[in-house]
Protein backbone atom coordinates (compact mmCIF):
# COMPACT_ATOMS: atom_id res chain seq x y z
CA UNK A 1 0.00 0.00 0.00
CA UNK A 2 3.36 2.50 1.28
CA UNK A 3 4.56 1.28 -2.31
CA UNK A 4 1.97 2.07 -4.56
CA UNK A 5 1.15 5.39 -2.58
CA UNK A 6 4.82 6.09 -2.93
CA UNK A 7 4.37 5.54 -6.84
CA UNK A 8 1.69 7.53 -6.91
CA UNK A 9 3.38 10.68 -5.32
CA UNK A 10 6.52 10.14 -7.93
CA UNK A 11 4.53 9.47 -10.76
CA UNK A 12 2.41 12.98 -9.99
CA UNK A 13 5.99 15.08 -8.94
CA UNK A 14 6.90 13.81 -12.61
CA UNK A 15 3.86 14.77 -14.45
CA UNK A 16 4.15 18.66 -12.25
CA UNK A 17 8.40 18.28 -13.39
CA UNK A 18 6.96 17.54 -17.41
CA UNK A 19 4.57 20.29 -17.33
CA UNK A 20 6.77 23.06 -15.58
CA UNK A 21 9.84 22.13 -18.04
CA UNK A 22 7.30 22.06 -21.12
CA UNK A 23 5.99 25.39 -19.77
CA UNK A 24 9.54 26.59 -19.80
CA UNK A 25 10.22 25.65 -23.23
CA UNK A 26 7.32 27.81 -24.56
CA UNK A 27 8.18 30.47 -22.43
CA UNK A 28 11.89 30.54 -23.27
CA UNK A 29 11.09 30.00 -27.36
CA UNK A 30 8.29 32.69 -27.02
CA UNK A 31 10.79 34.86 -25.75
CA UNK A 32 13.57 34.36 -28.16
CA UNK A 33 11.00 34.69 -31.11
CA UNK A 34 9.95 38.65 -29.40
CA UNK A 35 13.75 39.39 -29.44
CA UNK A 36 14.48 38.18 -32.83
CA UNK A 37 11.93 40.23 -33.79
CA UNK A 38 12.55 43.18 -32.11
CA UNK A 39 16.13 42.83 -33.37
CA UNK A 40 14.79 42.28 -37.03
CA UNK A 41 12.97 45.39 -36.64
CA UNK A 42 15.69 47.63 -35.22
CA UNK A 43 17.37 46.70 -37.84
CA UNK A 44 14.96 47.57 -40.43
CA UNK A 45 14.38 50.83 -39.39
CA UNK A 46 17.94 51.57 -38.82
CA UNK A 47 18.39 50.96 -42.66
CA UNK A 48 15.70 53.18 -43.16
CA UNK A 49 16.55 56.30 -41.23
CA UNK A 50 20.23 55.89 -42.78
CA UNK A 51 18.63 55.81 -46.09
CA UNK A 52 16.55 59.01 -45.29
CA UNK A 53 19.54 60.27 -43.71
CA UNK A 54 21.42 59.73 -46.95
CA UNK A 55 19.17 61.52 -49.04
CA UNK A 56 17.02 63.89 -46.84
CA UNK A 57 18.54 67.92 -47.28
CA UNK A 58 18.39 70.73 -44.49
CA UNK A 59 15.79 72.20 -46.51
CA UNK A 60 13.95 68.55 -46.35
CA UNK A 61 14.59 68.40 -42.49
CA UNK A 62 13.25 71.77 -41.94
CA UNK A 63 9.97 71.23 -44.09
CA UNK A 64 9.56 67.51 -42.22
CA UNK A 65 9.96 68.96 -38.92
CA UNK A 66 7.17 71.90 -39.81
CA UNK A 67 5.03 68.83 -41.35
CA UNK A 68 4.93 66.92 -38.18
CA UNK A 69 4.22 70.23 -36.09
CA UNK A 70 1.04 71.04 -38.06
CA UNK A 71 -0.47 67.80 -38.45
CA UNK A 72 -0.05 67.26 -34.20
CA UNK A 73 -1.15 71.26 -33.80
CA UNK A 74 -4.15 70.91 -36.58
CA UNK A 75 -5.80 67.35 -35.50
CA UNK A 76 -5.13 68.82 -31.36
CA UNK A 77 -6.57 72.23 -31.94
CA UNK A 78 -9.15 71.55 -34.53
CA UNK A 79 -6.95 74.29 -36.54
CA UNK A 80 -7.95 73.17 -40.15
CA UNK A 81 -5.43 75.81 -41.59
CA UNK A 82 -2.88 73.89 -40.24
CA UNK A 83 -4.19 70.26 -41.34
CA UNK A 84 -4.26 71.76 -44.73
CA UNK A 85 -0.27 72.85 -44.96
CA UNK A 86 0.65 69.52 -43.15
CA UNK A 87 -1.14 67.57 -46.33
CA UNK A 88 0.74 70.51 -48.59
CA UNK A 89 3.99 69.30 -47.05
CA UNK A 90 3.04 65.34 -47.46
CA UNK A 91 2.49 66.48 -51.40
CA UNK A 92 5.89 68.23 -51.83
CA UNK A 93 7.94 65.17 -50.57
CA UNK A 94 5.76 63.08 -52.22
CA UNK A 95 6.72 65.04 -55.64
CA UNK A 96 10.60 64.93 -54.78
CA UNK A 97 9.97 61.09 -53.94
CA UNK A 98 8.99 60.91 -57.62
CA UNK A 99 12.07 62.79 -59.00
CA UNK A 100 14.58 60.43 -57.45
CA UNK A 101 12.93 57.03 -58.70
CA UNK A 102 14.58 55.64 -61.24
CA UNK A 103 18.83 55.42 -61.94
CA UNK A 104 21.24 57.39 -64.41
CA UNK A 105 22.58 55.26 -66.39
CA UNK A 106 25.64 58.09 -67.50
CA UNK A 107 29.39 56.95 -68.54
CA UNK A 108 31.34 60.45 -67.28
CA UNK A 109 34.71 60.58 -67.26
CA UNK A 110 37.42 63.42 -66.29
CA UNK A 111 39.98 64.31 -68.78
CA UNK A 112 43.55 66.53 -67.89
CA UNK A 113 45.27 67.48 -71.11
CA UNK A 114 47.82 68.76 -68.97
CA UNK A 115 48.02 66.96 -65.63
CA UNK A 116 51.09 69.27 -64.62
CA UNK A 117 51.19 72.80 -64.37
CA UNK A 118 53.20 75.87 -62.83
CA UNK A 119 51.75 77.35 -60.25
CA UNK A 120 49.84 80.58 -61.37
CA UNK A 121 48.88 79.08 -64.66
CA UNK A 122 45.09 77.76 -64.92
CA UNK A 123 44.24 73.96 -65.67
CA UNK A 124 42.26 72.66 -68.04
CA UNK A 125 39.66 69.86 -67.03
CA UNK A 126 36.97 67.82 -69.71
CA UNK A 127 34.64 66.56 -68.50
CA UNK A 128 32.81 63.42 -71.03
CA UNK A 129 29.18 62.50 -70.29
CA UNK A 130 28.15 59.62 -72.72
CA UNK A 131 24.75 57.89 -73.01
CA UNK A 132 25.97 54.17 -74.12
CA UNK A 133 22.31 52.49 -73.47
CA UNK A 134 19.71 51.89 -75.89
CA UNK A 135 17.31 54.06 -74.63
CA UNK A 136 17.43 57.72 -73.98
CA UNK A 137 18.16 59.42 -70.61
CA UNK A 138 16.51 62.24 -69.04
CA UNK A 139 18.50 65.78 -67.87
CA UNK A 140 21.01 65.40 -64.96
CA UNK A 141 22.96 67.42 -62.96
CA UNK A 142 26.93 66.29 -62.97
CA UNK A 143 29.48 67.42 -60.06
CA UNK A 144 32.95 67.18 -60.13
CA UNK A 145 34.45 68.10 -56.91
CA UNK A 146 37.85 69.91 -57.17
CA UNK A 147 40.06 70.26 -54.11
CA UNK A 148 37.88 72.14 -51.82
CA UNK A 149 35.52 73.10 -54.55
CA UNK A 150 32.46 71.54 -56.79
CA UNK A 151 32.28 72.70 -60.72
CA UNK A 152 28.59 71.84 -61.36
CA UNK A 153 27.24 70.93 -65.27
CA UNK A 154 23.64 70.60 -66.26
CA UNK A 155 23.50 67.98 -68.20
CA UNK A 156 20.77 67.55 -71.04
CA UNK A 157 18.62 65.04 -72.23
CA UNK A 158 20.69 62.08 -74.40
CA UNK A 159 20.01 60.31 -76.93
CA UNK A 160 21.30 56.98 -77.20
CA UNK A 161 24.95 56.89 -78.06
CA UNK A 162 25.14 60.68 -77.11
CA UNK A 163 27.73 62.14 -75.80
CA UNK A 164 28.22 65.59 -73.82
CA UNK A 165 31.21 67.39 -73.45
CA UNK A 166 32.32 70.32 -71.16
CA UNK A 167 35.51 72.15 -69.28
CA UNK A 168 36.29 74.89 -67.07
CA UNK A 169 39.67 75.45 -65.49
CA UNK A 170 40.96 75.47 -62.40
CA UNK A 171 42.77 78.20 -60.80
CA UNK A 172 46.53 77.17 -59.82
CA UNK A 173 47.14 79.79 -56.75
CA UNK A 174 49.38 77.55 -55.15
CA UNK A 175 52.09 74.92 -55.51
CA UNK A 176 50.76 71.13 -54.21
CA UNK A 177 48.54 68.46 -55.36
CA UNK A 178 45.29 69.45 -56.52
CA UNK A 179 42.45 66.03 -56.72
CA UNK A 180 39.61 66.17 -58.92
CA UNK A 181 37.02 63.86 -58.89
CA UNK A 182 34.99 61.49 -58.11
CA UNK A 183 32.78 62.66 -60.83
CA UNK A 184 29.01 62.10 -59.27
CA UNK A 185 25.73 62.63 -60.82
CA UNK A 186 23.10 64.27 -58.78
CA UNK A 187 19.04 64.15 -58.54
CA UNK A 188 17.41 66.21 -56.82
CA UNK A 189 13.84 68.10 -56.32
CA UNK A 190 12.82 71.29 -57.58
CA UNK A 191 13.00 72.74 -54.11
CA UNK A 192 15.94 70.88 -53.40
CA UNK A 193 14.15 68.62 -50.32
CA UNK A 194 15.67 65.33 -51.20
CA UNK A 195 18.80 64.64 -52.74
CA UNK A 196 20.61 61.91 -54.05
CA UNK A 197 24.31 61.31 -55.11
CA UNK A 198 25.88 58.44 -56.90
CA UNK A 199 29.90 58.14 -58.21
CA UNK A 200 30.67 57.50 -61.44
CA UNK A 201 34.37 57.67 -61.37
CA UNK A 202 37.82 57.31 -59.39
CA UNK A 203 39.80 60.51 -58.62
CA UNK A 204 42.37 62.34 -60.42
CA UNK A 205 45.28 64.70 -59.54
CA UNK A 206 46.83 67.41 -60.87
CA UNK A 207 50.22 68.72 -60.27
CA UNK A 208 50.62 72.07 -59.34
CA UNK A 209 54.61 72.49 -59.81
CA UNK A 210 56.24 75.54 -57.76
CA UNK A 211 57.78 78.16 -60.04
CA UNK A 212 61.47 77.51 -61.79
CA UNK A 213 64.35 79.45 -63.24
CA UNK A 214 67.17 78.85 -65.36
CA UNK A 215 70.29 79.38 -63.64
CA UNK A 216 73.16 78.78 -64.98
CA UNK A 217 75.18 75.56 -65.13
CA UNK A 218 76.87 74.45 -62.47
CA UNK A 219 78.86 72.11 -63.82
CA UNK A 220 81.60 73.94 -63.41
CA UNK A 221 84.28 75.76 -60.99
CA UNK A 222 84.79 73.14 -57.93
CA UNK A 223 84.62 70.39 -60.44
CA UNK A 224 86.57 70.58 -63.34
CA UNK A 225 87.32 67.20 -64.96
CA UNK A 226 84.55 64.75 -66.40
CA UNK A 227 85.84 61.77 -64.43
CA UNK A 228 85.76 63.17 -61.35
CA UNK A 229 87.79 64.72 -59.12
CA UNK A 230 91.34 63.71 -57.31
CA UNK A 231 91.15 62.59 -53.76
CA UNK A 232 93.84 61.85 -51.36
CA UNK A 233 93.19 58.10 -51.20
CA UNK A 234 95.70 55.96 -52.91
CA UNK A 235 94.79 53.28 -55.85
CA UNK A 236 96.72 50.90 -57.97
CA UNK A 237 94.36 51.36 -61.01
CA UNK A 238 93.07 54.67 -61.96
CA UNK A 239 93.25 57.57 -63.97
CA UNK A 240 95.60 60.25 -61.71
CA UNK A 241 98.76 59.19 -61.49
CA UNK A 242 100.30 59.80 -58.07
CA UNK A 243 103.75 57.32 -57.68
CA UNK A 244 105.87 54.77 -58.31
CA UNK A 245 106.30 52.05 -55.17
CA UNK A 246 107.86 48.70 -54.73
CA UNK A 247 105.70 45.43 -56.08
CA UNK A 248 103.80 44.20 -53.20
CA UNK A 249 102.41 40.43 -53.07
CA UNK A 250 98.73 40.67 -54.28
CA UNK A 251 99.44 43.89 -57.07
CA UNK A 252 98.97 42.71 -59.94
CA UNK A 253 101.59 42.63 -63.27
CA UNK A 254 100.21 44.49 -65.75
CA UNK A 255 101.02 47.54 -62.95
CA UNK A 256 104.78 47.07 -63.25
CA UNK A 257 106.45 50.00 -64.54
CA UNK A 258 109.18 47.76 -66.14
CA UNK A 259 111.51 51.16 -66.66
CA UNK A 260 111.90 51.70 -63.57
CA UNK A 261 112.43 48.17 -62.77
CA UNK A 262 115.28 48.21 -64.98
CA UNK A 263 116.89 50.92 -63.32
CA UNK A 264 116.28 50.31 -59.81
CA UNK A 265 116.75 46.53 -60.47
CA UNK A 266 113.34 45.84 -58.29
CA UNK A 267 109.99 45.33 -59.17
CA UNK A 268 107.91 49.16 -59.25
CA UNK A 269 104.87 49.78 -59.78
CA UNK A 270 101.95 52.48 -60.60
CA UNK A 271 100.64 54.27 -57.53
CA UNK A 272 97.33 56.49 -58.66
CA UNK A 273 94.99 59.17 -56.57
CA UNK A 274 91.54 57.34 -56.20
CA UNK A 275 89.13 59.94 -58.79
CA UNK A 276 85.57 59.79 -57.71
CA UNK A 277 82.43 60.82 -59.36
CA UNK A 278 81.84 64.15 -57.69
CA UNK A 279 78.11 65.15 -56.71
CA UNK A 280 75.95 68.07 -55.68
CA UNK A 281 73.82 67.99 -52.97
CA UNK A 282 70.46 69.98 -52.17
CA UNK A 283 68.93 70.21 -49.17
CA UNK A 284 65.74 72.07 -47.93
CA UNK A 285 64.39 72.45 -44.69
CA UNK A 286 60.73 71.97 -44.00
CA UNK A 287 60.84 72.75 -40.13
CA UNK A 288 58.67 75.81 -39.40
CA UNK A 289 60.88 77.68 -37.11
CA UNK A 290 63.17 78.11 -39.96
CA UNK A 291 60.79 80.33 -41.77
CA UNK A 292 59.30 83.27 -40.90
CA UNK A 293 55.96 82.89 -43.01
CA UNK A 294 54.20 80.56 -45.68
CA UNK A 295 55.52 82.96 -48.63
CA UNK A 296 59.63 82.23 -47.51
CA UNK A 297 59.06 78.89 -47.31
CA UNK A 298 57.28 78.91 -51.02
CA UNK A 299 60.66 80.65 -52.15
CA UNK A 300 62.88 78.54 -50.45
CA UNK A 301 61.26 75.57 -52.12
CA UNK A 302 61.28 77.17 -55.95
CA UNK A 303 64.80 78.14 -55.56
CA UNK A 304 65.93 74.46 -54.48
CA UNK A 305 63.64 73.39 -57.17
CA UNK A 306 65.57 75.90 -59.88
CA UNK A 307 69.22 74.26 -58.50
CA UNK A 308 67.54 70.72 -58.51
CA UNK A 309 66.01 70.70 -62.00
CA UNK A 310 69.81 72.59 -63.06
CA UNK A 311 71.55 69.32 -61.80
CA UNK A 312 69.60 66.94 -63.37
CA UNK A 313 69.37 68.73 -66.57
CA UNK A 314 73.27 68.67 -66.55
CA UNK A 315 73.09 65.19 -66.11
CA UNK A 316 75.36 65.79 -62.38
CA UNK A 317 75.16 62.72 -59.64
CA UNK A 318 72.63 65.18 -57.13
CA UNK A 319 70.84 64.13 -54.24
CA UNK A 320 67.58 66.20 -52.87
CA UNK A 321 67.16 65.89 -49.19
CA UNK A 322 64.14 67.09 -47.03
CA UNK A 323 63.51 67.64 -43.42
CA UNK A 324 61.91 64.39 -42.21
CA UNK A 325 59.31 64.50 -39.38
CA UNK A 326 60.77 63.74 -35.96
CA UNK A 327 59.42 61.17 -33.26
CA UNK A 328 57.01 62.96 -31.21
CA UNK A 329 57.58 61.44 -28.04
CA UNK A 330 61.12 60.43 -28.65
CA UNK A 331 63.65 61.08 -25.01
CA UNK A 332 66.07 62.25 -27.28
CA UNK A 333 65.56 64.24 -30.77
CA UNK A 334 66.16 62.19 -33.47
CA UNK A 335 66.92 63.81 -36.83
CA UNK A 336 66.05 62.28 -40.53
CA UNK A 337 65.87 63.41 -43.89
CA UNK A 338 63.98 62.12 -46.85
CA UNK A 339 65.52 61.95 -50.36
CA UNK A 340 63.57 63.09 -53.39
CA UNK A 341 63.37 61.10 -56.18
CA UNK A 342 65.52 62.83 -58.88
CA UNK A 343 65.59 60.43 -61.82
CA UNK A 344 64.18 63.16 -63.74
CA UNK A 345 62.94 66.92 -63.74
CA UNK A 346 59.39 65.76 -63.73
CA UNK A 347 59.88 63.30 -60.97
CA UNK A 348 61.64 65.73 -58.63
CA UNK A 349 59.01 68.70 -59.24
CA UNK A 350 55.91 66.05 -58.62
CA UNK A 351 57.72 65.27 -55.29
CA UNK A 352 58.41 68.31 -54.41
CA UNK A 353 54.71 68.87 -54.59
CA UNK A 354 53.58 67.15 -51.93
CA UNK A 355 56.02 68.73 -49.34
CA UNK A 356 54.85 70.74 -46.66
CA UNK A 357 56.03 72.63 -43.57
CA UNK A 358 56.24 70.96 -40.23
CA UNK A 359 56.59 71.54 -36.83
CA UNK A 360 58.38 68.54 -35.66
CA UNK A 361 60.81 68.67 -38.68
CA UNK A 362 64.70 68.50 -38.24
CA UNK A 363 66.40 72.06 -38.77
CA UNK A 364 69.09 72.66 -41.45
CA UNK A 365 71.90 72.41 -39.18
CA UNK A 366 70.18 68.76 -38.41
CA UNK A 367 69.29 68.30 -41.96
CA UNK A 368 72.95 68.98 -43.06
CA UNK A 369 74.71 66.61 -40.32
CA UNK A 370 72.68 63.33 -41.72
CA UNK A 371 73.07 64.42 -45.52
CA UNK A 372 76.58 64.85 -45.27
CA UNK A 373 76.77 61.31 -43.86
CA UNK A 374 74.41 60.06 -46.67
CA UNK A 375 76.66 61.96 -49.45
CA UNK A 376 80.32 61.15 -49.10
CA UNK A 377 81.31 61.96 -52.38
CA UNK A 378 79.58 65.66 -52.07
CA UNK A 379 81.71 67.97 -53.98
CA UNK A 380 78.73 70.95 -53.60
CA UNK A 381 76.42 71.60 -51.09
CA UNK A 382 73.04 73.76 -50.79
CA UNK A 383 71.82 74.10 -47.97
CA UNK A 384 68.42 76.12 -48.18
CA UNK A 385 66.33 77.97 -45.41
CA UNK A 386 64.53 80.83 -44.39
CA UNK A 387 65.47 83.85 -42.49
CA UNK A 388 64.80 82.67 -39.28
CA UNK A 389 68.40 80.90 -39.23
CA UNK A 390 71.42 83.13 -38.47
CA UNK A 391 74.82 83.25 -39.99
CA UNK A 392 76.07 81.49 -36.71
CA UNK A 393 73.79 78.69 -37.29
CA UNK A 394 74.63 78.44 -41.11
CA UNK A 395 78.29 78.34 -40.37
CA UNK A 396 77.79 75.34 -37.78
CA UNK A 397 75.74 73.53 -40.91
CA UNK A 398 78.63 73.83 -43.30
CA UNK A 399 80.88 72.14 -40.80
CA UNK A 400 79.09 69.45 -41.00
CA UNK A 401 81.07 68.64 -44.41
CA UNK A 402 84.37 67.69 -44.98
CA UNK A 403 86.97 70.08 -45.96
CA UNK A 404 86.37 69.65 -49.57
CA UNK A 405 83.29 70.54 -49.82
CA UNK A 406 82.02 73.59 -51.22
CA UNK A 407 79.02 75.20 -49.26
CA UNK A 408 76.68 77.47 -50.03
CA UNK A 409 73.68 78.40 -47.91
CA UNK A 410 70.50 79.76 -49.57
CA UNK A 411 68.72 82.40 -47.65
CA UNK A 412 65.11 82.93 -48.80
CA UNK A 413 64.20 86.88 -47.57
CA UNK A 414 61.13 87.98 -50.07
CA UNK A 415 61.61 91.94 -50.73
CA UNK A 416 65.40 91.75 -49.43
CA UNK A 417 68.14 92.93 -51.53
CA UNK A 418 70.15 89.74 -52.76
CA UNK A 419 73.74 89.73 -51.74
CA UNK A 420 76.75 86.98 -50.98
CA UNK A 421 78.88 87.10 -47.97
CA UNK A 422 81.12 84.56 -46.44
CA UNK A 423 81.20 83.53 -42.95
CA UNK A 424 83.09 81.05 -42.34
CA UNK A 425 83.74 78.18 -44.63
CA UNK A 426 80.14 78.63 -46.12
CA UNK A 427 79.07 81.72 -49.17
CA UNK A 428 75.24 82.70 -47.76
CA UNK A 429 73.66 83.53 -50.41
CA UNK A 430 70.66 86.17 -49.59
CA UNK A 431 67.62 85.43 -52.17
CA UNK A 432 64.81 88.30 -52.28
CA UNK A 433 62.97 86.95 -55.41
CA UNK A 434 63.37 83.70 -57.52
CA UNK A 435 65.01 85.49 -60.49
CA UNK A 436 67.86 86.88 -58.05
CA UNK A 437 68.96 83.50 -57.83
CA UNK A 438 69.92 83.52 -62.05
CA UNK A 439 71.94 86.39 -61.65
CA UNK A 440 73.33 85.99 -57.87
CA UNK A 441 74.57 82.07 -59.04
CA UNK A 442 76.39 83.70 -61.90
CA UNK A 443 78.58 85.57 -59.49
CA UNK A 444 79.04 82.52 -57.11
CA UNK A 445 81.98 80.77 -56.39
CA UNK A 446 78.93 77.97 -57.04
CA UNK A 447 78.46 78.44 -60.55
Amino acid sequence: MSLDAGSGATGHDTARTRLVVSDDGRVARAVVAVLLLWRTARARCADVLRAVAGVITRTGVCVAAVTICAFALGYAAGWSEAVLFAWAGVALFVVAVLYLLGSVAYETRVALPAPRVVVGVSARVEVIVSNQTRRGLLAARIEVPVGEGIAEFAVPALRPLDEFRDDFLVPTVRRGVVTIGPVRSVRTDPLGLLRRETDRQRTAELFVHPRTVAIPSISTGLVRDLEGRPTRDLSTSDMSFHALREYASGDERRHIHWRSTAKTGAFMVRQYEQTRRSSLLVALSLAESDFASDEQFELAVSAAASLGVRAVRDDRSVSFVVSERTTEFARTPVAGVRRIDTVTPTRLLDSLCRVERLATAARIADVARVASDGAPDASLAFLVCGSTVTAGQLRHAATMFGAGVEVVAVRCVPGQPPGLRRVGDAGILTVGCLDDLRSSMARSRAA
